[in-house]
């Protein structure tokens, strides 16, 4: 019911929003139990429940999104994308270095970091081959994600009210710009 609620709230954002109530991991709601074949870590469980509703055709991983996780300190949100495919990489960047869109992207962030949010996704030391290392955005260039987050989770007190659809639904408009501009260079790029 949570999950089709703020999913049905997420498409007045954008009304392609995809809410999937499968619980076998390819819905909205993600895999409990761990894969652990490969892992050091044989704990069967995650330690958190999580949920993303996602905008594209396709596996919800490789496009934007609106995700949750509920965990024992509170939940926590974010908007946009945990990892970039190669192609989906390459029109990040582009975009990036794009006279328009560059600069757009630069102004939102500054905006989400100014409401408190947490920007997440730069990975690589260096600016890649063929941009200038002295870039305007030699940071952005960097990254290999992008997503807003909270800064701190929503509290267990909040979590435990009917007033938690509400509060992610507030986040999630507040970081809609981040979402929603990597929906744009999806499309631009026919990844969608």
């Amino acid at each position: 019911a949570f999950i089709a609620t703020l999913g049905e709230r997420l498409q007045t954002i954008s009304p392609e929003i995809r809410v999937d109530l499968r619980t076998n991991g390819s819905g909205s709601l993600m895999r409990f139990n761990r894969d652990t074949r490969f892992s050091d870590n044989k704990a069967p469980y995650k330690t958190e429940l999580p949920m993303m509703w996602w905008e594209g055709p396709g596996k919800k991983m490789q496009h934007p999104a609106f995700g949750l996780r509920v965990r024992p300190v509170g939940v926590g949100m974010m908007a946009g994308m945990f990892g970039f495919d190669k192609d989906m990489l390459a029109a990040y960047r582009e975009a990036v270095n794009h006279d328009t869109l560059g600069p757009g992207l630069a102004a939102v962030l500054d905006d989400m970091r100014g409401q408190g949010y947490s920007i997440v996704g730069e990975h690589y030391k260096r600016v890649p081959r063929g941009f200038d290392a002295g870039h305007p955005r030699a940071d952005l260039l960097r990254y290999n994600a992008l997503y807003a987050a909270l800064a701190d989770d929503i509290p267990p007190a909040i979590v435990t009210t009917p007033e938690l659809v509400d509060v992610c639904f507030e986040h999630c408009r507040a970081m809609a710009p981040v979402q929603q501009w990597l929906v744009k260079i999806a499309r631009r790029a026919d990844l969608q």
